[in-house]
């Protein structure tokens, strides 16, 4: 990375790189050829490039991008989308000094590709390969992680005033969505911009029309939600006003601020002017110079008005309106309904994704199922998401019932609090957002819903590891902030059943707000039961599914499968463990648990999430009932205090400890039988 960095300072001619598809592409797919891209190491190699020349190498990146995801999977269209921008910013700016900060950041792949990491992409997403998101420990080309949105202009006007303060005169870019300008933290950035008036501070608005996330309806793409969408499509580019502006800040400087309210007046009659008597645009409102809309696949225009924008001095911030198209020039992309936004491996020539058929239907397919089970006998019943229709299954309940269906845009705070407004009208609101989501929200949550005691029904998708997604997506600290708050009830499935009898329970909830989680996958295989119509559980209640003596494997949600696996690795071994699934967080089944400390001496405690969430629970009530002052031996297994890396689940779960051989193994150590656990972990290993 050093060399590298050197060789770029001294601009010395780049190393060859191989194309990732160079030995042929996935299925039908054929070798390509890169002869530009191959010259390409790092961004400094295309300072030297003609225009021609920089459409070329688009043409090449564009399908190095599609090779290279039909080999590994990943997210494709948003990347095919911004390819010349990618491009021409690294041409214009003088990266990694000036800083891209790539909102979400699942569209920057072509960006790895030009910054150095191009002959890691065959380990993008897997373990121990490289992120799908931007993130700062893997390359100075990466100035701030990312994964969730409506994030970077804050960050951007941070690293500026940043280097004001250090007297630095270097660039900061954020590029951002149109989806991701839903989230109310943009405008929050935006109208902070326009206060500081921050100068070398570009906000790029790529606006492709979709929201880049798992959100199109059964029948398509689905366009960002909101009145904002119809007024990007309405902007113009607006020179001659930036150019008056400029004079009347300059007067401003000179005269003094007696003379603001005058050059206010005519900053605001020259708007009028200019724009026929239009409104101005919002960003002009928020102080930002506005500059568009440009075609985002228009190499020269890039380039031309980038360079403008670089080479003017004291602008303040810019808005830069970028038309992109998700999936351009890639034929299966474009065709598809989903534009191939997430994808699996593929057949390149015809996009086909190479996706094994599941034997039992996945979590979310099963809750949405359960959700219209309940919503056609209960016609209270309502579905709200933030712009996740398809990645919460929504959308199979939106095509059942559209009117009780309500996508808010990328806007969780807004999301928790509308439900709330609902639950005061009688309504049952289902707020179904992915567990690492709905932390975007937790005030809402706090303040809108527990204070109130309102019946929210909280659904929790994605909750615990998520494999490929990594450490931005994880879903694993919504046990331990929702536990926290009075009134709530929190409770787990241990597998796709219970998941659509809590469903039941949760609408039959009415008198205080609840919540539950499930994971990202399939599930188990159990018989579901009779049209997905769940029976309510009786709340605070847990089961025992395996009687046993001495030693009680005590479960959390997914983990109880991994608990039953332990009870069977120790029944091999001559120990006969009590498994229990405890069902609910809170409140807790606290006579099972004096019954299970009382008839045994040895208790483990399993979850998949983070310090803080059930295992804490039940010690707290053990250590004050307690149940902790005799001769009880107690340890709680949990998410370590560390964010996991992303990977394949399963090894994931090995990185956590949470297997069923380490419980099996912890549970051993316990019982005295140190060398007989680590021969479990060591066999597992092996």
């Amino acid at each position: 990375h050093r060399r590298g960095a050197a060789s770029r300072r001294r601009g010395v001619a780049p190393r060859t790189v191989c194309s990732a598809s160079a030995s042929g592409g996935t299925g039908g797919s054929h070798p390509i050829s890169t002869p530009l891209l191959d010259t390409v190491n790092f961004p400094i190699h295309l300072k030297n490039m003609s225009i021609q020349q920089l459409e070329q190498l688009a043409k090449e990146l564009r399908e190095e991008t599609i090779h290279s995801v039909s080999k590994t999977g990943g997210h494709l269209s948003s990347s095919l989308g911004v390819v010349e921008l990618t491009i021409a910013m690294h041409y214009v700016y003088n990266t990694p000094e000036d800083k891209i900060l790539w909102d979400v950041g699942h569209q920057a792949y072509p960006h790895k590709i030009l910054t150095g990491r191009r002959d890691k992409m065959g380990g993008i997403r897997q373990t121990g390969g490289i992120a799908g998101f931007t993130k700062r420990s893997e390359s100075e080309y990466d100035p701030f992680g990312a994964g969730h949105s409506s994030t970077t202009p804050s960050a951007a006007l941070g690293m500026a005033v940043g280097r004001d303060l250090k007297g630095g005169n270097n660039h900061c870019l954020a590029v951002i969505g149109d989806g991701a300008m839903t989230g109310g933290m943009v405008y929050e950035a935006m109208n902070n911009m326009g206060y500081l008036d921050t100068d070398n501070l570009v906000v790029i608005l790529n606006d492709n029309k979709q929201v880049s996330l798992p959100t199109a309806t059964l029948d398509g793409p689905v366009p960002p939600m909101g009145a904002l969408s119809g007024m990007l499509g309405r902007l113009q580019s607006n020179k001659p006003l930036r150019e008056l502006r400029e004079v009347a800040k300059g007067v401003t400087k000179q005269l003094g601020p007696e003379v603001a309210e005058l050059t206010a007046k005519v900053d605001e009659y020259a708007r009028g002017l200019i724009t026929s008597g239009e409104r101005a645009t919002m960003f002009e409102e928020l102080g930002l110079y506005y500059i568009g809309p440009v075609d985002g696949h228009n190499m020269r225009d890039l380039v031309d008005i980038l360079t403008e924008v670089k080479n003017t001095k004291a602008t303040g911030p810019v808005l830069l309106h970028v038309m992109t198209e998700k999936g351009h020039q890639y034929e299966p992309a474009l065709s598809a309904a989903d534009r191939m936004h997430g994808v699996a491996k593929f057949d390149v020539e015809t996009g086909k994704q190479f996706k094994s058929k599941a034997k039992v239907p996945a979590y979310t397919k099963v809750f949405a199922d359960a959700l219209i089970a309940e919503a056609a006998a209960d016609e209270r019943v309502v579905a709200v998401h933030a712009a996740m229709g398809g990645g919460t299954g929504l959308n199979y309940f939106e095509k059942r019932f559209p009117d009780r269906t309500f996508d808010v845009g990328i806007a969780e705070q807004h999301a928790v609090t509308f439900a709330a407004g609902l639950a005061c009208e009688g309504v049952n609101p289902f707020c179904t957002i992915y567990s690492t989501f709905l932390q975007r929200g937790f005030d809402q949550v706090v303040h809108d819903v527990a204070l109130q005691n309102l019946p929210v029904r909280f659904a929790m998708d994605r909750a615990g590891l998520v494999g490929a997604d990594g450490p931005t997506h994880v879903g694993a600290f919504d046990v331990a902030y929702m536990g926290c708050l009075p009134n709530m009830v929190v409770m787990a499935p241990s597998d796709e059943a219970e998941l659509v009898h809590m469903v039941a329970t949760a609408n039959a909830i009415e008198d205080r707000p609840s919540c539950f989680r499930y994971p990202r996958g399939n599930g188990i295989g159990v018989e579901l039961p009779p049209g997905n119509k769940g029976t309510p559980l009786e709340v605070g209640k847990g089961r025992v599914l395996k009687e046993g003596e001495e030693v009680a494997l005590i479960g959390y949600g997914s983990s109880v499968q991994e608990c039953l696996g332990a009870h069977g690795v120790l029944a091999k071994m001559g120990v006969n463990a009590t498994v229990v699934d405890a069902r609910f967080c809170k409140p807790l089944d606290t006579e099972l648990i004096r019954r299970i400390a009382k008839s045994h001496s040895t208790i483990i405690l399993v979850e998949e999430g983070s310090i803080g969430g059930f295992c804490s629970h039940v010690l707290q009530f053990m250590a004050l009932d307690g149940l902790l002052d005799g001769n009880l031996k107690v340890r709680p297994m949990c998410l370590p205090d560390r964010f996991i890396d992303h990977g394949a689940q399963r090894d994931q779960l090995e990185d956590a400890g949470l297997t069923d051989s380490h419980i099996a193994a912890t549970a051993l150590k316990m019982l005295g039988r140190s060398t007989e656990s680590l021969g479990v972990l060591s066999s597992k290993m092996a």
